[in-house]
This record gives C-alpha cells, sequence and structure tokens, in this order.
C-alpha cells in the first residue's frame, strides 16, 4: 500500500492510522483554523480539513504525493461553533457551556488522491449528552490538562468519558476520524485497502 501524509498532528488520528494497518507519514500543517465567516459546523469541519491538505500540496510544490488525509473536527452547541480552547479559561467556559446538554461533534475529513488530483470531502455529525457537572468536576477535569488542544475542550476517550451520559452516531468520529465514511472514502478514490 502506498503511505498517506496524514495533515495532522493528532494523536488519535495516527492511533486509527495504525489500527486500521495503513503506511502514514505525519506533516502537521499550520493552517488558519479560525472560522470566519463560515457558521455552519459541518461545512467549517470540512472547510478546515480540505485547508490541511491544501497546505501540504502547497509545501510540496508540485511533488504531488500519492495520497493525503486531513481531518478537523469542530463542537456545536446551539448553532455556536466551538473549536480546540485558547487557554485555560476558554475551556472551562466551554465545558460550563456543555454541562447538562447535548451538543454536536462534527468531523470532516478530506482525502487527496494524486493519481486523479482530485479532494473528496465527507463530514460526520454526532450528538454527545453530558451529564451536569458541579464546579469541582470542572476544575478537576481542568487541572488534568486533557482538554489542551481539542475541540470543545475535552476528549471523550479520555476522562472526559465519566462526563458523557449518551451518543448517538460515530464513536471514532467523536474522537477524530469517522472510520466507516475514511473506509468508504480510500476503496472510492482507487486506495488498495482491504483486498
Amino acid at each position: 500500500m502506498e503511505p498517506i501524509i496524514l495533515a495532522s498532528g493528532s494523536l488519535r488520528r495516527q492511533e486509527y492510522f495504525r489500527l486500521l494497518g495503513l503506511p502514514f507519514k505525519i506533516m502537521p500543517p499550520l493552517v488558519d483554523e479560525s472560522a470566519g465567516d463560515i457558521r455552519d459546523p459541518q461545512k467549517l469541519a470540512e472547510e478546515l480539513s480540505i485547508r490541511k491538505v491544501k497546505k501540504i500540496i502547497e509545501l510540496l510544490k508540485g511533488r504531488n504525493p500519492p495520497w493525503i488525509c486531513g481531518a478537523d473536527t469542530v463542537t456545536s452547541v446551539d448553532g455556536d461553533v466551538y473549536g480546540k480552547p485558547k487557554d485555560r479559561d476558554d475551556a472551562q467556559r466551554m465545558l460550563q457551556m456543555l454541562q447538562g446538554r447535548d451538543h454536536q461533534v462534527v468531523t470532516g475529513v478530506a482525502l487527496f488522491s494524486g493519481k486523479t488530483e482530485t479532494i473528496d470531502c465527507r463530514s460526520v455529525v454526532s450528538a454527545v449528552s453530558f451529564a451536569p457537572l458541579s464546579h469541582q468536576q470542572i476544575e478537576w477535569y481542568l487541572n488534568t490538562g486533557e482538554w489542551q488542544g481539542v475541540a470543545g475542550s475535552y476528549k471523550i476517550q479520555g476522562l472526559a468519558g465519566c462526563f458523557v451520559s449518551g451518543i448517538r452516531g460515530s464513536y471514532s468520529s467523536i474522537v477524530g476520524l469517522p472510520m466507516h465514511e475514511f473506509y468508504d472514502m480510500l476503496k472510492e478514490n482507487g486506495y488498495p485497502y482491504g483486498e
């Protein structure tokens, strides 16, 4: 199998690539992750995924690799989009907003094929329910540092799993890579996986 450039520094996405047995190289691009005028969480997750792929294409300047994968996850509550927290105060604000209610987690994934020079992009929307949290519970979680660098200020696969009372949708997408959709994308774009 040809190596895939993973345009992400996410350890969770790397774990999924290893689980799938995919050969990959890590190239986390520096891209603007601001929403700009995009208010729709699904469009934003897809746009950020595509930005990452395009940045790698730009960095490689004409040396088109066979495959590039970019992904991005955003959290949404009542139509407001929450990405990665800027600092502890921002993380506390997000967790306070999420506690005791449902929210959406959207992961976009973009796959570039060097053979066709096209980008296929999809997104998956899942719902997560958080139990009510006390101030002490939020402070405990903030003290773990697990909130750093993750959309919505929590990792469902980590200690924040203690707060999740239910999910509807794709667990792997909430973690950071919608495996079913990614598998379909590989097959539909001619990547020889699972043959």
